[in-house]
């Protein structure tokens, strides 16, 4: 069991309900979120592979801080029965692993048809190892100009330029005119969608049938109260309020 941002709310690994992890690379920095326990133990060689959650970049983010491999799958592609729901909409299975060829080898693990997920797709799992080629003739890669933000640090964009230099000489085909104008808005996006299916997923954390149960009480209200006061860290209380506030009847049409 990797450590990991409370209810994978969290892109530093700081608001665990345990305690923080450190980046086995520097000890001084983050691992990134959430799923920066599973980055962790992928990169310091405590396991082969782990699985993470992405529903906006918790796979993606904390494989790119701990230097290893992350993916987030098609939508659909993994099973998400069992999984503890944030964002029922962007939320999907992932592995992080040390290298692409490893990546390819738990995909081929994970992904099937799951009857038990009402998202899962009935469509038939190719075998991941055989797209490992160095030959990328015919690869088209378009490189939106959005993604090149105001305040990227030098030497992160030296490295992504590289990287696509590397696809280049390898045959792919880089389109460099990509834009999706509205990349912008896809945070404000988020912070709508993500924080109002998370305060009704995690409605059902009222101390009755699941998670902790405030008992120093006689009163069913206060009981419910103090569950979900003591029972939830900062950050979580924190976007359960503002999707609650996104959903509020009276502010529904503004969002």
């Amino acid at each position: 069991k990797a450590n990991m941002d409370e209810f994978a709310m969290g892109s530093s690994t700081e608001h665990s309900a345990f305690f923080p992890t450190h980046n086995p690379w520097d000890l001084s920095r983050v691992p990134g979120g959430s799923s920066g326990g599973s980055a962790t133990a992928v990169a310091a060689g405590e396991t082969i592979y782990a699985l993470g959650s992405d529903t906006g970049g918790s796979i993606r983010q904390p494989a790119g801080f701990c230097s290893v491999t992350g993916l987030k799958p098609t939508y659909g592609r993994i099973s998400r029965y069992g999984l503890v729901a944030f964002a029922s909409s962007l939320d999907q299975i992932g592995p992080l692993t040390q290298d692409v060829a490893d990546c390819a080898l738990v995909l081929n693990a994970i992904a099937d048809y799951d009857a038990r997920d009402s998202t899962s797709v009935p469509y038939p799992v190719p075998d991941y190892t055989q797209c490992l080629t160095t030959d990328l003739n015919g690869l088209r890669i378009g490189i939106p100009k959005e993604y090149f933000v105001e305040g990227m640090q030098t030497e992160v964009e030296v490295a992504i330029r590289a990287a696509i230099s590397k696809l280049e000489e390898l045959g792919a085909r880089v389109e460099w005119e990509v834009s999706l104008p509205h990349t912008p808005y896809a945070l404000a996006a988020y912070y709508i969608i993500a924080p109002s299916e998370a305060s009704a997923n995690l409605a059902r954390y009222d101390g009755v049938k699941y998670g902790f149960s405030y008992l120093d009480t006689d009163s069913m209200w206060e009981a419910l109260e103090k569950t979900r006061q003591y029972g939830f860290g900062d950050e979580v209380k924190r976007r359960i309020m503002l999707g609650t506030y996104a959903l509020s009847a009276g502010y529904y049409d503004a969002w």
